[in-house]
């Protein structure tokens, strides 16, 4: 079953939390601290495959978690950390977040992309001994790992998409030229699912998705065309077949037209080969007026042909032509991605930065370090908050408190929602 798109709920594994513990050993009357730290979580990573060619793998199994890391023990052992959990998906599947954003992009085989990272082990009382702390009765909770809902999109890649209207012949091409075998009829909407065949031309391989056929409306989803056109997005070349009977050609061209720009993403300005196809027994009269009446909405520019793929009349000599086409774009693409600029990595300054709120019965501190120490503390353990109190003051976070006048007895909570709670 082909499957595009599916959505998922990932777990990574959660960090192990670190132990406090003391030696006990014979003649030793006070043994130092030797808890262990506990182990880190597991991460989700996707590893791009040319062994798949679908997403149906998740369509039954749409929760994926990874191990979490085990706690510390005594004598200073570390949790053992939580395995990571690798999964193969198609090469072009896009990993999306609910608010659009694209957290991964996997278009090479063998690429692979953390989208959900294990949380850090704690640490155990034996890593806080200090000259002025021998007995530290304070560890640390692990982390919680990255928990989300996303969905996988799989975009084919292509180096040609053949579009066009129901029953245009884009099935019949691609049999002819390529290994591929897509469900041929005479009747519209044969093709429910993309194709792919590879198409060797002179020795130079090019491959080529077969989309199904579009119709107006297609953009919106009307027959399904927006779960077709997302294939096509990757292609650098377009194939726009026409069948020749159509009794309105130029319309014809136009409908495709306004769907491939009516897409989120404009195809329309996407190069692209028109060919007239079904040209067999056919007289050249015939052919000319219809390949006119083509040229008066194609572009100036725009490479047309007329073809037969039952006969093979004008195959070879319209390969040819997008084999010229795709070379120039890749060079076209290689060149773009010499130029292209590395960025600058800024300096990570703001991680310590941190703002403080006040708040009808207390104060609000957020920032992304203090917030991490937060989720790593036991507020049900005194000894725990005392630490995270040493911290707000080694910030500056205490001082701000006094000079805004904070009061004993009031609450300090970290992060929105809190993560946890302090009383002054």
């Amino acid at each position: 079953m082909f499957v595009d798109r599916v959505d998922v709920k990932l777990k990574a594994g959660d960090g192990g939390g670190g132990a406090v513990s003391f030696r006990h050993e014979i003649y030793v009357d006070k043994g130092g601290p030797d808890g262990g730290d506990g182990g880190h979580g597991g991460s989700i990573v996707l590893v791009a495959s040319n062994n798949q060619n679908t997403l149906a793998t998740f369509r039954y199994n749409r929760f994926l978690k990874a191990e979490g890391g085990d706690a510390g023990s005594k004598r200073r052992r570390h949790g053992k950390n939580g395995k990571e959990l690798e999964v193969k998906v198609p090469v072009g599947t896009t990993v999306i977040m609910a608010d659009g954003q694209v957290l991964a992009d996997l278009t090479e085989n063998d690429q692979r992309a953390i989208v959900a990272r294990g949380g850090q082990g704690g640490f155990g009382n034996a890593h806080f001994v200090s000259s002025t702390r021998q007995a530290p009765m304070v560890a640390e909770k692990g982390e919680k790992g990255d928990e989300l809902e996303v969905t996988f999109e799989l975009k084919m890649i292509a180096d040609i998409g053949i579009v066009g209207l129901p029953n245009a012949g884009k099935s019949t091409f691609l049999s002819v030229v390529s290994n591929a075998r897509p469900e041929i009829a005479d009747y519209p909407f044969t093709t429910l699912r993309p194709n792919l065949g590879v198409v060797d031309i002179d020795g130079r391989s090019l491959l080529f998705a077969d989309i199904p056929g579009l119709i107006e409306g297609a953009h919106a989803g009307k027959g399904l065309g927006d779960e077709f056109l997302r294939h096509v997005e990757r292609t650098s070349l377009l194939l726009h077949l026409i069948d020749i009977y159509n009794d309105d050609i130029a319309g014809a061209y136009t409908t495709i037209m306004k769907e491939l720009a009516a897409y989120k993403v404009d195809l329309s300005k996407r190069p692209q080969v028109v060919v007239l196809t079904k040209v067999e027994g056919l007289d050249k009269k015939t052919i000319d007026q219809a390949m006119k009446d083509l040229k008066t909405v194609v572009p100036r520019g725009t490479s047309t042909a007329a073809i037969s793929s039952s006969s093979g009349e004008g195959v070879q000599a319209l390969l040819r032509v997008l084999q010229k086409q795709a070379d120039k774009m890749a060079a076209k693409a290689e060149t773009s991605k010499k130029k292209t600029i590395l960025p600058v990595i800024g300096l990570r300054g703001d991680e310590d930065d941190w703002h403080l709120e006040a708040v009808e019965k207390g104060y609000v501190v957020t920032g992304r370090k203090i917030e991490k120490f937060a989720r790593r503390t036991d507020f049900s353990n005194f000894h725990g908050e005392q630490r995270l109190r040493d911290i707000m003051r080694k910030m500056g976070i205490t001082r701000e408190l006094n000079r805004r006048g904070a009061e004993s007895g009031q609450t300090v909570a970290i992060g929105k929602p809190p993560i946890g709670k302090i009383t002054l």
